[in-house]
């Protein structure tokens, strides 16, 4: 693409973007805008944040372009929104998010952006380095190697990443084997509990340590372990749902059948799903 087209194309991204972000001004105008949106918090905006990014995440399993395109604009609403809120309390505006972006981006990129000769491992110490400034430029920032692992992250992903960190400084089993054993540990100790009627904390404990150790797993085995269980989850839904059917076939809803009936065409399903 030529530089001119460059140019046209960056003209037409800024002219979309600017109507964005005036139609979210708006619908944020107390008197002509819209009740719900100006009603909105920042606090009220993150719970539809976090649902739709993982809707983008469903969009690329999925493997759809188009509703890909519209989860990510539904996203990228998301971060207008915020950044209007914040505009309106006087603490920066969109502009202000693209540009710490783009700064931060060529920070953690001196190989690209700076000349900078780097191999893999430099690479990642100069990112790395550049997070522990932050923090300690906001005051975040202690000297544990898990600062800035991010509280409310789901439990699987923040598992994975405080892990990832502990092996860095070789706190890490050596590979999938002894996590295999460890994950034997925690069953064991879980049946334990539940066998001598343990307290809900106590099987709360043990079943948060031997998930733990399962996140460990996935890690060694070079697994997400968020994407593994959303695999299943899908594949649980679509036998439940030939399940459904099934009984349906028969006339009945499934609570009216037996749990001998309903796990026959389970297996039947499955056997169909490995069978195509």
């Amino acid at each position: 693409m030529t530089d001119r087209g460059d140019s046209a194309g960056s003209r037409h991204g800024d002219r979309r973007i600017a109507r964005l972000l005036a139609i979210m001004a708006r619908l944020r105008d107390p008197e002509q805008g819209c009740p719900w949106d100006w009603a909105q918090t920042l606090e009220s905006i993150v719970p539809h944040t976090l649902e739709e990014a993982y809707e983008v995440a469903d969009a690329v399993a999925r493997g759809d372009p188009e509703e890909l395109r519209d989860e990510l604009g539904d996203l990228l609403l998301q971060v207008v929104f915020l950044s209007r809120i914040a505009e309106e309390q006087g603490w920066f505006d969109f502009g202000d998010v693209v540009a710490a972006i783009s700064d931060k981006l060529e920070r953690r990129h001196p190989h690209v952006f700076a000349g900078a000769r780097l191999d893999e491992a430099g690479r990642q110490a100069a990112w790395e380095a550049d997070k522990v400034a932050t923090r300690r430029a906001r005051g975040q920032a202690s000297d544990s190697v898990l600062d800035g692992v991010t509280l409310g992250l789901p439990a699987l992903i923040r598992a994975v990443k405080l892990q990832r960190r502990a092996a860095r400084v070789g706190f890490d089993w050596p590979g999938p084997e002894p996590v295999l054993e460890k994950i034997d540990e925690e069953l064991a100790e879980l049946r334990h509990e539940i066998d001598t009627g343990a307290p809900g904390a106590r099987l709360q404990d043990e079943l948060g340590d031997l998930l733990f150790a399962v996140a460990n797993l996935a890690r060694h085995l070079d697994i997400d372990p968020e994407a593994a269980l959303r695999g299943t989850n899908d594949k649980f839904t679509r036998r439940f749902r030939a399940v459904e059917r099934g009984c349906a076939e028969r006339g009945r809803a499934p609570q009216d059948c037996s749990l001998e009936e309903m796990e026959a065409l389970w297996k039947q399903a499955k056997a169909a799903e490995e069978e195509a």
